[in-house]
């Protein structure tokens, strides 16, 4: 998708600055940056955000239940 944004001069020539220095296009670096932004700002699953639990990994009763037999 194109898009046409409004980006600062200091901005601009910072990343030409990366560009030059990475040897890619502007544009690309501009991706990658968009791209890094936005995983770093997205949603958290609830399944990402409990440990043992995460991915449905275990039933949480059922792990108690099988920790305390241990007993």
């Amino acid at each position: 998708m194109r898009t046409l944004v409004d980006i600062p001069d200091p901005d601009v020539a910072a990343l030409d600055e990366v560009a030059r220095r990475r040897r890619e296009p502007r544009a690309k670096v501009i991706r990658t940056a968009v791209h890094e932004y936005l995983a770093r700002h997205r949603a958290i699953e609830p399944s990402e955000a409990f440990g043992l639990w995460g991915g449905g990994a275990e039933d949480g009763v059922e792990y108690q239940r099988r920790v305390r037999a241990e007993w």
